[in-house]
């Protein structure tokens, strides 16, 4: 019994040491938020980090010893054999899991949980964003981590666990090894405290990244995946009817809306931009030459000026923009086709009133559960990567924005009136790989990105010129509106206004007031019900409020996977649900800014808990 105990424990210090060097190479990949703290604030990360390793070692050693309890009856070394083939799986699938949340990390701002996961249901596109060298490295780097500490393993551990006998007092040892797993709990829930451990507990500094160091991604990863669907509200910041009531003074239909309409039933064309970002729109205070065609129709149009992403992904964006609907921290509604078709729909209203419906994407629809979810929403019509020649798969996501414009031009040579057409771009995703040459001199993340937009921008302009001299160009509004930011730089932090906020442009005949802004605070979640008061149609979407209403409350809603942000005319706060505290809090209503957010995230999630 002796023997085996000393082989376990052995093996639980491997693990520790498995570990150790994972937050090492966590460190090293994101060198660049790294070097920005002390040698010592990054030691820290070790010893706070401890308490999840710890955890995820107590997980790891269930099997092992459960297994040990009937083995006390048998002689030989088959316990070896099954904990060598055991190590080796998890060391593979450890590996696997580190090299791609160090890899992620700079991507999503976020240790790996199980939402990348959710990705690889279609791992061509998942894999759509990253270069063939990287990819290519990414199985590289999996392949030597495996191997060296299969090595290490073979080296050291295995022999431990060589030449068991029957154990005498067999008894004895049945029982000791029951005692032994039962008191694993205490290790994988950190401790006899009466909360079990989570990932806040080892949050233990002001920088974001540090604590973020400190979080085991396994444990993360594992956790998450099997509360990924919570039967409880994790955000309930007090009483209920409270935060309803709340929400419901902040969303009240006040005042009458602004007509900016010269028709009743006006042709829609909604074209959502894939990543493109306030601070590269030179109207908006950002960069004058990235979105020169952009920047040319905001003069003849309606800008909204201070509007948000309701989230940092295009599977969050479309129920925001279509449905009214904001996005969930670390839920992703469009990925759950029972709840997502429960939603209200902009796209079904506008069926019911004669319009002819159809969704444009020149990428793979079943990405990210986007085939239902676009089903569900009412599309009459549906064009996807798989209407078009193969020989046009000129972008690992698809076709090129070009491409996608080109035919929507050639199929509204002939049309159907009164129409609603939603069209989703993909030529700024990353890797940002476009067929054109540069326009800005570089190879860094940042000028591919402006070359990516620069070039979509043309794309979109190009076919904008075009519209306008259509007959049915009179009667018709555009509305663009991008899906989300790109986050380019771990600089930008995660839930910074920066990395949300967005912009909004109507044009189109349909117009009859131009070239002015609409400076009210607003986001995503607001266009279903504008749109609808410009239609004199009514439609159930309770989150949202009228962006062309004067009396119509000033604010915006937004969140990334570890909480939200909610900002109003004087104030902003990001708020951190494992902080339990915001993370950032200005202006002189703060305070009301918080609850608001608050009663906000608690009454959304409540909703999405009973869809």
């Amino acid at each position: 019994m002796k023997q085996r105990l000393i082989a376990l424990c052995y093996n639980a210090i491997f693990w520790l040491v498995f570990f150790f060097i994972a937050r090492l190479f966590f460190i090293i990949v994101q060198y660049h938020d790294s070097f920005q703290n002390s040698l010592g604030e990054l030691l820290a990360t070790f010893r706070h980090g401890a308490a999840l390793d710890i955890s995820t070692i107590g997980y790891y050693l269930l099997v092992p010893v459960l297994v040990a309890i009937p083995g006390t009856w048998f002689n030989g070394n088959w316990y070896k054999f099954f904990i060598r083939w055991y190590s080796y799986f998890l060391i593979v699938f450890s590996s696997i899991i580190i090299v791609s949340d160090a890899n992620l990390y700079s991507y999503w701002g976020f240790r790996m949980d199980y939402t990348p996961m959710l990705y690889l249901k279609t791992p061509g596109e998942a894999m759509a964003s990253v270069s063939t060298m990287k990819i290519i490295l990414f199985f590289v780097t999996i392949t030597f981590i495996s191997f060296f500490f299969i090595f290490i393993y073979n080296k050291l551990i295995d022999r431990l666990f060589s030449g068991f006998e029957r154990i005498r007092y067999w008894l004895a040892g049945v029982l000791f090894f029951m005692i032994l797993w039962a008191a694993l709990i205490i290790p994988i829930r950190g401790g006899f405290g009466v909360a079990p451990i989570n990932a806040g507990s080892v949050y233990f500094s002001k920088k974001m990244f540090l604590n973020h160091t400190a979080i085991n991604a396994i444990w993360n990863v594992g956790t998450s995946t099997f509360t990924q669907k919570p039967v409880k509200n994790p955000y309930e910041f007090g009483d209920l009817s409270s935060a309803t009531a709340l929400v419901d003074s902040l969303t009240l239909k006040k005042g009458i809306p602004e007509k900016v309409l010269n028709s009743t039933q006006p042709n829609i064309l909604i074209i959502v931009l894939e990543s493109f970002s306030s601070y590269l729109i030179g109207p908006l205070g950002g960069d004058s030459l990235v979105t020169p065609n952009f920047n040319r129709y905001i003069k003849e149009g309606i800008l909204f000026s201070d509007f948000y992403a309701s989230g940092t992904r295009t599977d969050k964006a479309m129920p925001a923009i279509l449905n009214g609907y904001p996005a969930q921290p670390a839920q992703s509604i469009i990925k759950e086709p029972k709840k997502s078709q429960s939603l209200p729909s902009l796209v079904k209203i506008l069926n019911e009133q004669g319009y002819y419906s159809s969704f444009w994407y020149g990428g793979e629809i079943n990405f990210a559960n986007f085939n239902s979810f676009v089903i569900g929403s009412g599309f009459r019509d549906i064009i996807t990567k798989n209407n078009f020649d193969p020989v046009n798969y000129n972008s690992k996501w698809g076709v090129h924005d070009h491409v996608l414009f080109n035919a929507l031009e050639d199929s509204m040579k002939a049309i159907i009136e009164p129409f609603l057409k939603v069209v989703l771009t993909l030529s700024s995703h990353e890797p940002f790989d476009v067929p054109m040459e540069p326009v800005f001199a570089g190879e860094d993340k940042m000028t591919k990105y402006k070359n990516s937009v620069y070039y979509a921008d043309k794309s979109l302009g190009t076919f904008l010129d075009w519209a306008k001299e259509t007959d049915w160009w009179e009667n018709t509004l555009v509305i663009m509106v991008t899906d989300h930011c790109c986050r380019v730089s771990t600089d930008m932090l995660i839930y910074s206004q920066e990395v949300f906020k967005i912009p909004m442009l109507w044009v189109g005949g349909a117009l009859s007031k131009k070239g002015i802004r609409i400076e009210k605070l607003g986001s995503q979640v607001d266009i279903p019900i504008t749109l609808l008061n410009q239609l004199g149609l009514s439609g159930s979407f309770p989150f949202g409020k009228d962006l062309l209403s004067g009396e119509s409350n000033s604010f915006a809603f937004y969140t990334y996977n570890e909480g939200f942000g909610f900002i109003t005319d004087s104030a902003v706060v990001a708020y951190d649900q494992k902080l339990k505290k915001p993370v950032l809090k200005e202006g002189k209503d703060s305070d009301s800014a918080e609850k608001s957010g608050k009663a906000y995230l608690q009454v959304l999630f409540n909703d999405y808990l009973k869809r």
